[in-house]
């Protein structure tokens, strides 16, 4: 038996990287999952992986995946996203907003579309699809929405220890945590539970080794393991505690401080 039998899950931007890694371990403990993401086939990107080897990989390993291509930065893709997940799997428990489009640029240089581009993808999405699939979570009176995060949230210290360029991605990402908290709050009530989760440190993805913030072979780095790990705990998590308060909602976590406070111990490495 596992944690997530008999649910359904979307994960968004889960042709790679952490997203993938997340929709394999959901899959991996029982859960039907959707991916969504643009890239649906080998060889049709730039970047390695696609939703047809993260749907193949849960296959392998005796899961239940489906893939739905969509661009998040259009209404109608994101809307096309929860009624397909829906139609072919049944009402939506999981919901976790992983996809995201980043640029880097001091704010003065910052191109009017990538701004736009990025708020959509990272901010609108979220959201758009937090209003989807609430209907039928708050008449289940359950469910679990997971916004991925970056410490690029934190405000950053002046003067600053780096170049400067990732203050629009962590505008954005403050505006993901903020309205986590916002959300989680107006559905508590409803037994849905919205966190946010980060990782403690750099993890090597696609984005992240193309932008030049970590490598393959950096010995500081976080495997997307760790995250999916995480992203388990808090998708299974309750939202009342056993004393009646407060339990796994309203969270702005990290990674690895999370697993800590929960006793679970970190993947094996590899």
């Amino acid at each position: 038996m596992g944690r997530l039998d008999g649910k359904v899950a979307v994960v968004t931007g889960a042709s790679r990287g952490i997203g993938a890694q997340i929709a394999r371990r959901f899959a991996a403990e029982g859960a039907a999952v959707a991916v969504a993401a643009r890239t649906t086939d080998p060889g049709s990107s730039r970047f390695a992986g696609s939703l047809a080897e993260t749907v193949s990989a849960i296959a392998a390993a005796g899961g239940r995946a489906v893939a739905i291509r969509a661009d998040l930065s259009r209404p109608a893709d994101r809307a096309h996203v929860v009624a397909d997940a829906t139609a072919r799997l049944g009402p939506v428990d999981i919901l976790v907003n992983n996809a995201a489009v980043t640029y880097f640029a001091p704010v003065a240089d910052f191109a009017d579309r990538h701004l736009h581009l990025m708020f959509e993808v990272q901010v609108y999405a979220p959201l758009h699809l937090a209003r989807l699939v609430l209907p039928s979570m708050r008449e289940r009176r359950r469910g679990w929405i997971l916004n991925i995060s970056s410490r690029a949230a934190i405000h950053p210290a002046i003067p600053p220890a780096r170049r400067p360029g990732g203050t629009v991605y962590g505008m954005c990402k403050a505006a993901l945590e903020r309205f986590t908290t916002g959300l989680a709050a107006e559905v508590f009530a409803d037994g849905v539970a919205v966190n946010a989760l980060s990782p403690n440190r750099v993890v090597p993805t696609a984005g992240t080794l193309f932008h030049h913030l970590t490598t393959m072979d950096d010995p500081a780095a976080e495997q997307p393991d760790v995250m999916a790990e995480a992203a388990l705990a808090l998708c299974t998590g309750p939202v009342v505690a056993a004393d009646g308060g407060c339990g796994l909602t309203g969270r702005v976590a990290y990674s690895q401080d999370l697993l800590a406070e929960l006793g679970v111990p970190l993947p094996a490495a590899g």
